[in-house]
């Protein structure tokens, strides 16, 4: 379980569409506390999703750590309510090899 005080949220994402079936994958990173002593980086391995899914994704993993409460709020209105900064991003029409390399390669 987490035991810092979350004060931001950051959640950078990758995306690729397979154009043979149509299906879209992701991959991406969740910094809580980014560029504080106590910042937490959490990876999000390559799976299927489309749309906002890695926002969905990323929040699941931030309540299974702690760092959020089980909540029913979207991660926006979630850290609205807890005056949490957060940013969300994600690079859209990316390269398969660079959604599956995210660690290695940089946003």
């Amino acid at each position: 379980m987490a035991t810092i005080k979350v004060k931001t949220i950051d959640i950078s994402a990758k995306e690729w569409t397979d154009k043979k079936f149509g299906n879209s994958y992701f991959s991406g990173i969740v910094t809580v506390n980014y560029g504080m002593e106590n910042e937490k980086v959490i990876h999000l391995p390559f799976q299927y999703g489309y749309g906002d899914h890695y926002t969905t994704v990323a929040q699941n993993e931030l309540v299974k750590l702690g760092f959020m409460s089980d909540s029913h709020l979207h991660i926006a209105n979630y850290c609205r309510e807890h005056s949490i900064i957060y940013r969300a991003n994600i690079q859209r029409s990316c390269l398969l090899r660079d959604v599956k390399n995210l660690i290695r390669n940089s946003f």
